[in-house]
C-alpha cells in the first residue's frame, strides 16, 4: 500500500470514530464473505462493519483521542461503527456472534468510555431506546394521571361531606323543631 493510500485510510478511519457514537471492534477470523455481508445487513442501516488493517486502525484511533484499542488491535479486526442506536447495533453483533461463533467481539469505546466484551453484551440487553422512551413517557403519563386524581378527589370529598352536614341538620333540625313544638304545648 502506498504512503498515500496509507494516509487517505487513516483519515478515513479516523473520520470513522470521530462520527461515531460508538465503535465495536470484532475478530472475524474464518468467517465467509457471506457470512460478513449477512452480519452487515443484520446491523442496519446504523452501524458500518469494515474490516481494517490493525497498525491504521491504531494511528486513526489514536489521532481521533481513542488510546484503548491499542491492546485489543491484534489478528484479523474488522471494526462496527455506530452512528445510531448502540444498543441495536450491540443486538446485532450478540445475536451474530451466537450464530456464528467465529466472530469474536474484543471490545470498543461507546461515547469516549471504553467497554468490554462483557459490557456490550450487557449493552445489548438493554431494551432499545425508542422502547425505553416510551416507558419512560408511560410512567410520566401515570404519574399525572395520579396526581390528577388525587387532586379531583378533594372536591368530590368535600362536596359529600357537605352533603353529610347538610342531611344531618336537616334530621337534627327537624328533631329539635318537634322538640320545641311537643314543649309548647
Amino acid at each position: 500500500m502506498a504512503r498515500a493510500e496509507k494516509a487517505t485510510a487513516v483519515a478515513e478511519l479516523k473520520s470513522e470514530f470521530e462520527g461515531s457514537s460508538a465503535a465495536v471492534l470484532t475478530e472475524y477470523r474464518g468467517l465467509t464473505v457471506a457470512q460478513l455481508k449477512e452480519l452487515r445487513v443484520s446491523l442496519g442501516g446504523n452501524a458500518k462493519f469494515a474490516v481494517v488493517k490493525n497498525t491504521l486502525t491504531k494511528l486513526a484511533a489514536n489521532q481521533a483521542g481513542i488510546s484503548s484499542l491499542d491492546d485489543l488491535l491484534q489478528g484479523p479486526s474488522a471494526i462496527a461503527f455506530v452512528k445510531g442506536d448502540v444498543v441495536e447495533a450491540a443486538k446485532g453483533l450478540r445475536d451474530f456472534a451466537k450464530a456464528n461463533p467465529l466472530l469474536v467481539i474484543k471490545g470498543g469505546v461507546v461515547d469516549g468510555k471504553s467497554m468490554t466484551p462483557t459490557e456490550i453484551t450487557k449493552l445489548a440487553d438493554l431494551e432499545s431506546r425508542e422502547v425505553l422512551l416510551a416507558k419512560l413517557a408511560g410512567a410520566m403519563k401515570a404519574k399525572q394521571s395520579h396526581a390528577a386524581a388525587v387532586l379531583n378527589a378533594l372536591p368530590t370529598k368535600m362536596a359529600r361531606l357537605a352533603e353529610a352536614l347538610r342531611a344531618k341538620n336537616a334530621e337534627g333540625g327537624d328533631a329539635s323543631t318537634d322538640a320545641a313544638a311537643g314543649e309548647g304545648e
